[in-house]
């Protein structure tokens, strides 16, 4: 091997510092070669190495284990019956979607599925969570209408089903839009694959697509601020190829059922760096490679290219030794390379040939577990005690609030995503129970079990803008919510972090307060973060983007059947409001009654101020069960939560799904909240969730509440074709479900 002295320019630009290329000399004993300083960089990355968040998301007692000791690295596992596991997990694919928001997105989506079956799980689901500035701009609508191409075109030509989701805007994402995939599979618990190579002398296996020079550099490129030359960074984002996954899914579920795979890992952030690195540092084993043997689509590639290549749909398999062939055969009737490409050593080093030259020799743990470690400062921002301030008297009521309903229904926040989800196939599979934008999470059927699983991805930015440490407990609390309102029981989490620069103490205070508030939540609901992701760096020329931690949570359905849509399902219903008792005292009271960090405060007022109400976790997880209850008991016609827009919003969007008009009238003591009626009708505190059921069920589901502790008022019954919503007796809102239907379905077409 021959060393180069280099200048700092070279590493700077790859990422590292000084200091980390001095600790880099330190442990080599010498300086490194350019393919292992190019290792070092990706690995050693945020996005890698998690060197900023690593201390935070300690946090998370099970992060990346759901079963015991198991430590899965690709995705977390959740047992669903005594033979199945659920595996899921979610990731962002940012920067590469602010660059080229087609492939960016559409390998986000590729990526995040090999995290699935390289666990041994058939994928069966896709989510997504998406961000974007305002449509008014051309360069946002561009991006949001190229990113759902991707998320489709890739999830549609794969046959997984992109069966929920949700899509917000705001002008902090402009420049620097959110994409977050999530992927969920079903496995065998007698067949799961780990990540690791146990076994000197098995075979190192390289299989998949070919490599070319696509997404070199894409680990060190997602750990960076974007800046005015992101179009420079095109080659950094990968190329994807759907229909090559779609024959490695098979091939590689075919290689497992042989038996002779005895370790996997997708070939994703760092590429053949990660592979070989991680499963061997885990396992204190080491490999030899032969760079040269890789199969490459590009003539001329060097080692360092290889290494550092981020091509999709690869990934490299550690093979029982003498079953090499058996294996290869496999993923060559599917038309994919299988190439021997090294072998598994005792000794712990990663040793990397090219064409009989020595290429680099680096320990793997120098890789991982060497990699330096950060605790940052933090500090609470500037902006934060002021914009929690708000004077409610200075807030004037509307004169109209038919008109208020409807600027709301048409705010693209909260406006029907008919555009986007129609684009997804979320049939193919026949799993799918309840369809996007009818239910408040995606139900699915899991063959070979009677049980079902509810799935939401979800979150508020401006919640944890305006609080961080609350935003985060009730990102977690709506996800839960959400699932149980299909009559789920929330059991785990994954989690996508997605926050600004680490090094600035204002951003790194928001993302540790929301991480507690995560893990504080997770814990009292028993939902673990199992997997999941940090994304820093999200920030433009415009500034940081808002703390956008969002919620992948997992439910598990007794009985598939059970599951219950959001949609009133016809005339001569009861309506139902539970919620929590009334405060003991005046002083339990919400101070600005659900009105702080509104999206109605935001829409109608143009405000952003106040914050998320604390809420009462015990009173949250009593609903969560409750309404499991219901579903399980049949009790109940349809069940929706309150969340953005308030009890007004909801109300619609319930009479929306299949046409069927509702009438309510808020008593005082479901109102007890809200003195004022814009807090009654549009306000977002917690723990509420609208139910229609027969009439005579209607006293059966009372009791429940009482026996949970939870108050349940008979606010109205359903049919006709108005949205009629009185307060105390006085008619507020009464507007036709047409006028509805054309403000909420067509905000998003022009």
């Amino acid at each position: 091997m021959t060393t180069l002295r280099r200048a700092p320019e070279v590493w700077r630009e790859m990422g590292l510092t000084d200091a980390e290329y001095q600790r880099i000399i330190t442990l080599m004993g010498r300086e490194p070669t350019d393919v292992e300083l190019g290792m070092f960089a990706v690995m050693w990355s945020e996005h890698c190495g998690y060197k900023y968040s690593r201390p935070v998301l300690s946090l998370f007692k099970k992060y990346r284990e759901s079963l015991e000791g198991a430590g899965f690295e690709n995705a977390g596992v959740v047992p669903l019956d005594e033979n199945l596991g659920i595996a899921f997990k979610v990731e962002s694919h940012n920067h590469p979607s602010a660059v080229e928001p087609h492939q960016g997105a559409a390998t986000g989506v590729g990526g995040i599925i090999r995290d699935i079956f390289t666990m041994g799980a058939r994928p069966i689901a896709i989510l997504d969570s998406l961000r974007f500035g305002p449509l008014n701009e051309p360069r946002n609508r561009y991006l949001f209408e190229h990113v759902v191409e991707g998320i489709s075109s890739y999830g549609n030509c794969i046959g997984v089903p992109t069966v929920a989701g949700e899509v917000y805007f705001h002008p902090c994402y402009s420049g620097n839009p959110l994409v977050n995939a999530m992927a969920v599979g079903v496995v065998p618990l007698n067949r799961l694959m780990t990540a690791r190579a146990d076994v000197p002398g098995s075979a190192v296996m390289y299989v998949g697509a070919s490599t070319g020079r696509d997404g070199i550099h894409g680990a060190t490129f997602a750990s960076e601020t974007l800046g005015a030359d992101q179009e420079e960074k095109r080659p950094n984002v990968q190329i994807g190829d759907p229909f090559m996954e779609k024959l490695l899914i098979e091939a590689t579920l075919e290689a497992i059922e042989t038996g002779a795979v005895l370790g996997m890992q997708d070939m994703g952030a760092a590429g053949l760096t990660c592979t070989t690195c991680e499963p061997t540092s885990k396992s204190g084993t080491g490999v030899e490679i032969d760079a040269s043997l890789v199969p490459t689509r590009e003539a001329g590639m060097t080692p360092y290219e290889i290494m550092l290549s981020e091509s999709q749909e690869r990934m490299l398999l550690y093979v029982q030794a003498g079953r090499e062939e058996e294996v290869a055969q496999v993923y060559r009737k599917w038309g994919l390379n299988a190439v021997v490409i090294g072998r598994v050593i005792e000794e712990p080093i990663l040793r990397v040939r090219h064409k009989g030259e020595l290429v680099a020799e680096i320990p793997p743990d120098y890789l991982t577990k060497q990699c330096p470690v950060y605790y940052l400062e933090t500090e609470e921002p500037a902006y934060l005690k002021e914009a929690q301030q708000l004077d409610l008297t200075q807030l004037p009521l509307p004169d109209d609030w038919n008109a208020v309903l409807l600027q709301l229904l048409r705010s693209p926040s909260i406006a029907s995503k008919r555009w986007v989800y129609e684009q997804y196939d979320w049939l193919v599979g026949t799993q799918t129970i309840i369809p996007p934008g009818a239910g408040d999470a995606a139900a699915l059927r899991v063959r070979g079990s009677e049980k079902g699983i509810a799935l939401k991805i979800d979150g508020n930015a401006r919640y944890c803008y305006l609080h961080p440490y609350r935003g985060g407990q009730i990102a977690v609390a709506e996800a839960a919510r959400n699932v149980a309102c299909v009559g789920a029981t929330p059991r785990a989490i994954t989690d996508c972090l997605n926050f600004g620069n680490p090094q600035r103490p204002e951003i790194f205070y928001q993302f540790e307060q929301a991480v507690r508030g995560i893990a504080d939540a997770s814990e009292f609901f028993g939902t673990p973060v199992v997997s999941g992701n940090v994304s820093f760096y999200n920030e433009s020329e415009r500034g940081a983007v808002y703390p956008t931690p969002t919620i992948g949570m997992l439910g598990v359905l007794e009985r598939a059947e059970n599951a219950v849509g959001m949609g009133f399902r016809g005339a001569g219903d009861v309506v139902l409001l539970l919620c929590p008792p009334p405060p003991t005292c005046e002083g339990e009271a919400p101070s600005h009654y659900g009105l702080g960090a509104s999206e109605y405060l935001y829409v109608v007022h143009g405000l952003e101020r106040g914050a998320p109400e604390p809420f009462d976790l015990e009173a949250e997880r009593n609903l969560h069960r409750l309404l499991v209850e219901l579903a399980n008991r049949r009790l109940v016609r349809s069940m929706h939560d309150l969340s953005e827009g308030g009890f007004a919003v909801a109300l619609a969007e319930c009479a929306l799904v299949n046409g069927v008009g509702v009438q309510v009238d808020l008593p005082p003591e479901a109102t007890h909240y809200a003195p004022r009626p814009d807090a009654a009708l549009f306000g977002e505190l917690q723990t509420r969730v609208i139910v229609s059921v027969a009439p005579a069920h209607a006293s059966s589901v009372e009791q429940l509440a009482r026996e949970y502790g939870l108050a349940c008022y008979a606010i109205g019954t359903t049919g006709g074709d108005r949205v009629r919503v009185a307060l105390q007796g006085r008619l507020l809102i009464d507007i036709s479900l047409a006028e509805c239907h054309a403000a909420y379905e067509g905000a998003l077409l022009g």
